[in-house]
């Protein structure tokens, strides 16, 4: 256990203070971030493997769906129109499908947020992935947070020259892999790698190359925490999402105050001490530059890893942890008005302990039951809700689709035995990658006949036709009818195909037209 005045004191105040105003545009003030270390931040560690890994490498996986589809686990294919994901494939038709997942997308952050605060921006959000990333490589090149304070501030040496191309030259890496990354989706990775080094890609390649290059460079290496204060919107929306129930990262002042960086002195002298030492280890280590002791703030993205660094010194001096904490704001006014005697002082630290290490039995702890309630289980149940039904329609949806036009113009015309003949454009299509045999049947219509243009068969009631894989296949189809059949100048008839060997069929209803005369 070490003394209070061993424990490492950082001379730094926070970039963004929630007590000065702040001007709605203000030039960047360069922050360092010191590396934390214990549990949220190998949990951001291993989140950022996880979602690095999965962006990467993603393109890469190959699914085979047999010779007729591409065989790329993960692939929008803008040109035929189709969305691979693995053994799902999502037709333009089908893009509910995707609209569902864009709602579970969003439901499921209200739901995360109402919980646990921003937690999709303090873990998950690319724009913190890429600005770990970024900070990994210039603390490997530069070294820790006061080696690249002194950097920065020193004169222009070659040594520095060479520290500093050498971090943007690794950025720039890695912003050109995020690029390249991002259009292996849009097309077979490693033929279009191939073009690429050839020089032979097309020009849109290069483009939206050299944009998410750009793009990742400025945001994650020089305006980093700037994206996030000044341009997201999620920071003002959020609040909305969140409840005196909801978990936040907070300062717990009621057991913190009065801070002290000398407390025998004040001890001495009869003085209440909190257990902030006011070593500002939490700022030192904050990658947007808050000091969380100053409560709630639009630029905290709730990383949590000002909690690491607080329970670090905790431990260092033998005091308990969580004076830094996911907390609820329910938690936090109970537990301020039990240190300050139902507001009627200031905060006192023997109204809430028994120890340096114990508390009061009144003192309000985490409950997992706190954050699951009733406005949670709502939107897990909308959310499931969703999912549900997308689950239930994949597992169900037919994969033989059956369209017909009639031609406009002519709408009939009269044949020379005075029957009647109608034309009809039919589309069959084919939604799986193998070909198949579909038969057509017109249903209804009494003494009716088709014929297939293209196809050398006698006219008849029913037609086998080959479709291709994973395609649209379209037929010219003519109905005849005996003028003595025909008993009104609109009647309705079926087409219907069917697969035998599926079992699959689609249907369509279909209007004859005929003269008034020929009644």
């Amino acid at each position: 256990m070490l003394d209070q005045t061993q424990i490492e004191r950082v001379e730094t105040e926070a970039v963004i203070a929630a007590k000065v105003r702040q001007p709605l545009y203000a030039a960047r003030k360069k922050i360092f971030p010191k590396r934390a270390s214990g549990r949220f931040r190998r949990f951001k560690w291993l989140l950022m493997v996880i979602t690095l890994g999965v962006y990467y490498l993603a393109p890469w996986l190959r699914c085979d769906r047999g010779p007729y589809a591409p065989n790329q686990a993960v692939l929008l294919d803008l040109a035929n129109r189709r969305f691979y994901f693995f053994f799902i494939e999502i037709w333009p038709q089908e893009f509910y499908y995707v609209a569902g997942l864009l709602m579970m997308a969003g439901i499921g952050l209200f739901m995360v947020t109402s919980m646990v605060g921003r937690a999709w921006c303090g873990y998950t959000c690319p724009q913190t992935v890429w600005v770990d990333l970024f900070l990994v490589v210039e603390r490997a090149i530069e070294g820790d947070r006061n080696a690249r304070i002194k950097l920065d501030a020193g004169p222009w040496t070659l040594r520095k020259v060479l520290l500093c191309t050498t971090k943007h030259a690794v950025w720039l890496v890695i912003a050109v892999a995020t690029g390249g990354a991002w259009i292996f989706y849009f097309a077979d990775a490693p033929k279009l790698l191939g073009e690429i080094m050839a020089g032979t890609a097309a020009p849109a390649a290069y483009v939206t190359i050299a944009v998410l290059t750009g793009t990742t460079y400025v945001f994650g290496g020089l305006m980093r925490e700037q994206v996030c204060t000044y341009m997201c919107p999620w920071p003002r929306i959020q609040a909305a999402m969140l409840d005196e129930n909801s978990l936040t990262v907070t300062y717990n002042d009621w057991r913190g105050e009065p801070r002290s960086r000398h407390a025998k002195k004040a001890l001495a002298f009869g003085q209440p001490v909190g257990d902030c030492v006011d070593c500002k280890a939490c700022i030192a280590v904050c990658p947007m530059g808050v000091d969380i002791r100053d409560g709630q703030q639009l630029a905290c993205i709730t990383c949590a890893l000002c909690i690491d660094a607080c329970d670090g010194v905790m431990n260092k001096l033998g005091r308990a942890r969580g004076l830094i904490s996911y907390a609820t704001l329910a938690d936090y006014n109970a537990n301020m008005a039990l240190a300050t005697a139902d507001g009627t002082g200031a905060v006192n630290p023997t109204l809430i302990r028994n120890s340096s290490t114990s508390f009061v039995d009144g003192v309000a702890h985490f409950n997992l039951r706190k954050i699951l309630r009733l406005r949670t289980f709502i939107y897990l149940g909308a959310w499931s809700a969703i999912g549900l039904v997308l689950v239930c329609g994949l597992l169900t949806r037919e994969r033989l689709e059956l369209n017909v036009l009639h031609d406009r113009n002519p709408q009939f015309v009269t044949l020379s035995d005075g029957s009647i003949r109608n034309g009809y454009t039919v589309k069959l299509l084919n939604m799986i990658p193998e070909p198949r045999t579909v038969v057509l049947t017109m249903e209804g219509l009494a003494g009716a006949d088709m014929s297939v243009a293209g196809v050398d068969l006698p006219a008849s009631r029913s037609f086998a036709v080959p479709v291709e894989p994973d395609r649209l296949t379209m037929l010219k189809v003519f109905v005849r009818q005996p003028a003595d059949q025909i008993n009104r100048p609109m009647q309705s008839f079926a087409f219907r195909i069917a697969d035998e060997t599926s079992s699959e069929s689609a249907e369509y209803t279909a209007r004859f037209n005929a003269p008034e005369i020929a009644r």
